[in-house]
């Protein structure tokens, strides 16, 4: 199965028109990106000598803080997987026609303005550059390692837009910006090579929720359009069974993983104050409800069947149920709440009200109340172990 992955990043570029490639002018700014203390890794060698091919950058490749060995080809060029910078979205209804309710969509949401991005679209663009309540964001996912992960793209006081720039890192999407042609690690957020090392893009809110629990949510909301300009199979999956059980990723070449999960088992994961966790998905779907308190902060993670895998089956509306996660601070004005499953829904034990999967309050004493939600990942173990290695795993004792 391995060997059939560098012929599918072969035909996610093919027929990519050369118009829509070009980098598109800057947006108004917004937040700056912010800049690490230092950067996670060790300045590397400026005498290393440069293993690919350099001609189409005007990255300075002097500055960097990893060793350039350990960036290979994914397969397709720069921007050879092209990046969304023109979005077009499509009402709920419309889209009910061509992509079905277990179907995995990101859900970002900013000052009332709440869009889906079907997976089944973002396997094949990796990046949608768009402005979502007035903020400038690029909304990213990598297949390979199932981070999907929402970005401010303002960067020092401007906006940007992100490609792709062919290149993998610990299997993980290695994206640029057009304004400096900075290489950045998706998974991350930080930047590796060029004029930027040193900052970290600031990751945002967002969710990987099913389109039935979008559609009853924001019945009023926007979803991706498949009139991308471009022609794919989107709803088909090109890495069919890429997240079975003993599965080794696709040019993986990084640390080991602990052997208590599967390098391709679904996580939870936070970062919070230096201190990361990752909570399996097997034992939410046992529990549904785990209350925690990672660096002195209260939390609490959810899950919710009905989500299908984008990777398991040819057609994604057949992928296996992994259901769909919520993160929040359950701390709610001076008081701490204790939640507990309550059918389909949850429960908190302090006010007996029930909240649904976006931390909201849907009836009780607390209705009308919104939990705040915690930056979190959904990935695979070993993408969130290459680069977090100190990561706590919840056991469910």
């Amino acid at each position: 199965m391995r060997k059939n992955f560098l012929f599918v990043f072969t035909i996610l570029c093919a027929c990519a028109p050369a118009a829509q490639l070009a980098p598109t002018p800057m947006s108004p700014a917004s937040a700056p990106a912010t800049a690490a203390p230092a950067p996670r890794i060790t300045i590397a060698p400026t005498d290393e000598r440069v293993p690919f091919n350099t001609a189409e950058w005007k990255t300075n490749f002097s500055k960097r803080t990893i060793p350039l060995g350990e960036i290979l080809s994914g397969g397709p060029p720069k921007d050879g997987i092209p990046a969304l910078d023109d979005p077009k979205f499509v009402s709920v209804s419309d889209a009910a026609k061509w992509i079905s309710d277990n179907e995995p969509v990101v859900l970002y949401q900013n000052n009332n303005d709440a869009r889906a991005y079907p997976l089944q679209i973002l396997m094949w663009h990796e990046i949608v550059n768009d402005t979502v309540g007035g903020k400038p964001v690029s909304i990213t996912f990598c297949p390979l390692c199932n981070t999907s992960i929402v970005f401010d793209r303002v960067i020092a006081g401007q906006a940007t837009t992100f490609g792709t720039t062919g290149k993998l890192r610990f299997s993980d999407l290695v994206m640029y910006d057009r304004a400096s042609e900075t290489w950045w690690q998706q998974a991350t957020g930080d930047a590796l090579i060029g004029e930027r090392v040193g900052m970290t893009l600031t990751m945002l809110s967002s969710q990987v929720i099913s389109f039935g629990d979008f559609k009853a949510r924001f019945s009023n909301g926007k979803v991706l359009s498949q009139d991308t300009g471009y022609g794919r199979s989107y709803g088909s999956n090109p890495y069919t069974a890429y997240d079975s059980p003993g599965n080794f990723p696709f040019l993986y070449r990084g640390p080991d993983t602990p052997k208590t999960l599967q390098m391709t088992d679904y996580v939870v994961t936070i970062l919070i104050e230096k201190i990361a966790k990752a909570y399996p998905y097997r034992v939410l779907a046992q529990k549904r409800v785990i209350n925690d308190t990672v660096a002195n902060q209260d939390l609490v993670v959810i899950w919710k069947g009905g989500t299908s895998s984008a990777l398991d089956a040819p057609a994604i509306s057949k992928g296996r149920d992994i259901g769909a996660t919520g993160v929040f601070n359950r701390k709610l004005g001076t008081r701490t709440l204790t939640f507990i499953a309550d059918g389909s829904a949850f429960k908190d034990q302090e006010t007996g009200s029930t909240w649904n999967l976006f931390g909201e309050a849907m009836d009780g004493a607390l209705k009308g109340s919104q939990l705040t939600p915690i930056v979190h990942g959904n990935h695979f173990w070993f993408a969130w172990f290459a680069f977090s290695p100190d990561t706590r795993v919840y056991e469910g004792k």
